[in-house]
């Protein structure tokens, strides 16, 4: 297959991925913001969640930003704003802020360094705790603590589970399909 239709192609085969905006601000106070379908739960106790970050083969200003400060925060895709996410995937320049760019807001809360999008229902922040290096295609699985979460009282539910339907949240197919759910149901803890 030519390059783009491949990359489409294999990127659609994991099927839903959820979407997320990463929001980052460097030592010198230039902050940026990239959607990513990749964010991934990797563990309760120490809550930790990862993400994939592609070959440093070009400028990644969300990791060199995550490398100098160490902070960043993880911010869900709703169905108000992911056209303007999805802008944020546009190669700007370092000097460029997507938040600006894409009419985005950057807020900021509890004395944590890195910008939480204001729009976004569901905001998390992270500490870096480990960057683990994929060999076979140079890209690198970013592991953060989550320290901070914001979520509208409303969306929590009596067992602990965030009502993520409730909240907006988006889903994403391949690189560019942006999709809303619909619970089909929740079932019991399985046991043999």
């Amino acid at each position: 297959m030519e390059k783009l239709k491949r990359t489409a192609f294999v990127n659609s085969l994991s099927g839903f991925k959820s979407l997320n905006l990463i929001g980052t601000k460097s030592n010198s106070g230039q902050t940026n913001l990239s959607i990513f379908n990749s964010v991934c739960h990797i563990g309760a106790n120490l809550p930790l969640m990862g993400f994939i970050s592609r070959p440093n083969s070009v400028e990644r200003h969300t990791l060199e930003n995550i490398l100098e400060t160490n902070y960043y925060s993880i911010n869900h895709v709703n169905q108000n704003i992911f056209k303007k996410a999805h802008q944020t995937s546009a190669r700007y320049a370092r000097h460029q802020s997507e938040f600006d760019e894409t009419g985005l807001t950057a807020i900021y809360k509890n004395n944590f360094i890195a910008p939480f999008v204001e729009e976004s229902s569901i905001q998390i922040g992270l500490e870096l705790k480990e960057l683990l290096p994929i060999k076979s295609n140079d890209t690198l699985l970013i592991i953060g603590e989550i320290l901070d979460v914001y979520f509208p009282d409303d969306v929590l539910q009596e067992d602990g589970v965030l009502d993520i339907e409730k909240a907006g949240t988006v889903v994403g197919s391949s690189l560019d399909g942006y999709h809303t759910t619909q619970l089909i149901n929740r079932l019991k803890y399985a046991k043999p």
